[in-house]
């Protein structure tokens, strides 16, 4: 037998009330690797491989896929899912017997404040020589939330300015007769929902022509389910639609519900990145949390998967967080899957009728943009050598746009108009911007951070401000990364831009 070591980073903050219900059924996410390995993302710029090659190429091995049926069958897990391209399989059964074959150190039941309660673990897990080495992670044990929406609603101020996204955009000169016309969208959700009813009328009181489709997909038993409660999950998700179908609104969006856990988040994002029927070339996600808060396992695999997403073309954005330097730590610290290499991180600005935009940093509670350096991730090709960018580590974020509330957008939830900031309107106001530049080149942009790095005249510089950690100044800095977006410039550079090396056959 072989230790696999899956530990959680963090003990669960409250104490235990409960053991695990050993005949209750659990379900557990094996990931695996790539059955080869992959080239450097820049690899697939201008040659992104369709789901079919990808499998052919990096699909996991069906030996390996074998032995693990093997070792599920031996303890009575049943396998509900498997998907070579994926590299993923799902495994169901009770937790005695998934006690019993991966051996977790320990598992109880905990509960959150409001009498949630969830199973937690801590410790390794114990697998077999003959999977070991194949297995990036076992997810489904612990269950604990490990992510939050990034948005901040609006306080009551008189001096305070907001926006119809249409404004952002045109103030961001985003290109025109251009609506994302064969373009889809993917949005990442853990929680909360929409009505195709409310979504409409915010469109058409806003006299936005929408004519893409929007569609849910439900992932590990989740769903579009609106809560009713505009400070909750169903804040984020309406916000994201919104923003986005705004600013493309020929494009199709597909909102992606998973569990809030470990599992369900990265199950979330390779339904996603696989979905071979709606094929979304740009995802946002505006959901994270603390690199601290994840165990290893966990960002590996979903790192892999972002990396999967680089392959087949697919732009990435997540949004920085909304706490500063610190991400409601006590210590400096980033946001994943922000601080991902493999995705565009997403921090935020104050955005004036009149004046310069500056890092947004709204004071002692009211939220800042999340910036940083990673302390998983090491420094990528295209941040070597970029002025205002430190030691050896991945830099968080890469660009930035208006977040601050003060300075939000508008926007409705459940059939109410409100005013919303945070990095969490960043991520699907790029998503829109890159659909429009998809329509435009013809192509999917892909991988697109050398492109943005090699092109920082493509930006606003913000040089005032802080987030509490970090000064905004000339150059790349974290706080706003490279800086806001100058649409059509943007566009530009990646259609001046080679494509990279051929795929090998």
């Amino acid at each position: 037998m072989s230790v696999f070591r899956a530990s959680h980073l963090n003990a669960p903050a409250t104490g235990q009330v409960a053991d695990v219900d050993l005949e209750a059924m659990v379900d557990l996410s094996v990931v695996l690797k790539p059955g080869a390995a992959m080239e450097p993302p820049e690899h697939y710029r201008g040659h992104p491989l369709s789901h079919a090659e990808y499998r052919l190429r990096h699909g996991t091995k069906e030996d390996v896929l074998s032995r693990l049926r093997v070792f599920a069958r031996k303890h009575g897990l049943i396998v509900t899912f498997e998907d070579a391209g994926a590299h993923l399989v799902k495994l169901r059964g009770t937790y005695k017997q998934a006690i019993e074959a991966f051996q977790p150190e320990h598992l109880g039941v905990y509960e959150l404040e409001g009498g949630r309660r969830y199973v937690a673990r801590t410790g390794h897990l114990v697998l077999p020589e003959e999977i070991a080495g194949d297995v990036v992670a076992v997810m489904g044990f612990d269950q604990r939330p490990v992510a939050k929406p990034h948005f901040r609603r609006r306080k009551k101020t008189t001096a305070a300015t907001s926006y119809a996204p249409a404004q952002v955009a045109s103030a961001y000169q985003f290109p025109t007769g251009v609506d994302g016309s064969g373009q889809t969208i993917g949005l990442i959700e853990l929680g909360g929902g929409y009505t195709d009813a409310d979504v409409a009328t915010y469109f058409s009181t806003l006299g936005v022509n929408r004519t893409g489709t929007l569609l849910s997909v439900g992932v590990d038993g989740a769903a579009n389910a609106p809560d009713g409660s505009a400070s909750g999950p169903d804040g984020e998700v309406q916000l994201d639609i919104e923003v986005a179908g705004s600013i493309a609104p020929a494009a199709n969006i597909v909102v992606y519900f998973g569990p809030n856990q470990g599992s369900g988040f990265a199950d979330a994002i390779s339904a996603a990145v696989n979905d071979e029927a709606n094929k979304p070339a740009v995802v946002s996600i505006s959901w994270g949390g603390p690199e601290s808060s994840y165990s290893q396992q966990d960002m590996n695999a979903i790192n892999q998967t972002l990396g999967q997403a680089v392959a087949l073309g697919i732009t990435v954005f997540v949004a920085s967080g909304d706490n500063g330097a610190k991400d409601g730590t006590k210590a400096d610290a980033v946001d994943f899957p922000a601080s991902s290499p493999n995705v565009v991180g997403c921090g935020g600005t104050t955005l004036p009728p009149k004046g310069p935009e500056v890092a947004w940093n709204d004071g002692a509670g009211g939220g800042a943009s999340g910036g940083g350096y990673s302390t998983v991730f090491p420094l990528p090709s295209w941040q070597s050598g970029v002025p205002g960018v430190t030691g050896t580590m991945r830099g968080v974020p890469d660009v930035a746009g208006d977040a601050d509330p003060e300075t939000g957008y508008q926007v409705s939830v459940d059939g109410t108009s409100t005013v919303i900031g945070g990095t969490s309107a960043v991520a699907p106001l790029y998503a829109g911007l890159f659909a429009l530049i998809n329509q435009s080149t013809g192509a999917r942009a892909g991988f697109v951070n050398p492109i943005l790095y090699a092109n920082s005249q493509a930006f606003t510089d913000i040089t005032a401000g802080n987030n509490n950690g970090y000064d905004a100044g000339p150059g790349w800095d974290p706080v706003t990364g490279l800086g806001s977006p100058i649409g059509t410039s943007i566009l530009a550079a990646v259609k001046a831009t080679p494509a990279g090396g051929s795929p090998t056959s």
